[in-house]
């Protein structure tokens, strides 16, 4: 049962006041979990890999989105700026780096500054996790020398070609910006 409000009228009473100045309208994507949807939704990231954007919060530099990869072995080995949160819908991964294994219907939460290569291991078919990504993925080598960055901005600019390409137009992607 939800706690009594300390303050106010509790009822079933939309509120009635001014919109605050500034505040952007909400996102909702009612079909977000499915994931036999239109395949243009996609947006290829690597071969056998795409994501499907559901935020790009460029004011607060994060993105969310849903990642789909289709093979096995080596995924990326990353490190990140900001935190990540990440629920595994299908399939199961694992950082080399670290004892835990990420599997279906599990969270994980990843602290800024580490480092850590994904491996999909043999067997699955299909790997699925919603990651919510602040700040960067720094790609790096085995020692640790940057080789590329992905970011909100760049995960935007991707979505927007790929979008433009399979003939929703690239302001489809605009939807998810906030």
């Amino acid at each position: 049962m939800p706690a009594p409000m300390e303050k106010g009228d509790n009822t079933a009473t939309a509120y009635r006041g001014p919109k605050l100045p500034n505040v952007p309208e909400d996102i909702v994507v009612t079909d977000a979990l499915n994931l036999q949807c239109d395949e243009r939704l996609w947006v290829p990231q690597a071969p056998d890999v795409w994501f499907r954007p559901l935020c790009f919060n460029v004011s607060h530099g994060y993105f969310v989105n849903i990642l789909r990869v289709r093979k096995n072995g080596i995924l990326s080995r990353h490190r990140h700026t900001g935190p990540v949160h990440a629920t595994v819908l299908r399939g199961r991964w694992h950082y080399l780096e670290h004892p835990w294994w990420a599997e279906e219907g599990g969270y994980a939460f990843e602290p800024p500054g580490d480092i850590h290569t994904l491996e999909v291991p043999e067997g699955v078919q299909e790997m699925v996790t919603l990651f919510h990504v602040t700040g960067a993925y720094i790609y790096v080598d085995p020692e640790g020398t940057a080789l590329g960055v992905e970011d909100v901005f760049s995960k935007l600019e991707a979505a927007r070609k790929h979008y433009e390409e399979v003939g929703l137009g690239a302001a489809f992607a605009d939807q998810f910006i906030r």
